[in-house]
């Protein structure tokens, strides 16, 4: 079972709409743009919880950890991101 929270924050410049932290204590906080529709929010949660769920934190190749996780973007059970 993933551990995480989710935060709706502002970004200050626009271009970025939702990052994942790994926390000390092993569980996750995702940031996601409090400007997005919550459609886009709920896309953007999917998103970052397959970063986690394929451990991607531990890879370094930025461009192939995103190519991956867009192909499968949609595979994530609404379950795993409960409604923002």
């Amino acid at each position: 079972m993933i551990d995480y929270q989710v935060q709706l924050i502002q970004f200050p410049t626009g271009k970025v709409h939702e990052t994942v932290t790994e926390n000390e204590d092993g569980t996750y906080t995702i940031f996601i743009d409090c400007t997005l529709s919550r459609i886009e929010q709920i896309e953007r949660c999917k998103h970052a919880l397959k970063h986690i769920m394929q451990r991607d934190f531990d890879t370094y190749d930025v461009d192939k950890v995103e190519r991956i996780a867009h192909d499968f973007r949609n595979e994530i059970s609404k379950e795993l991101c409960p409604a923002i």
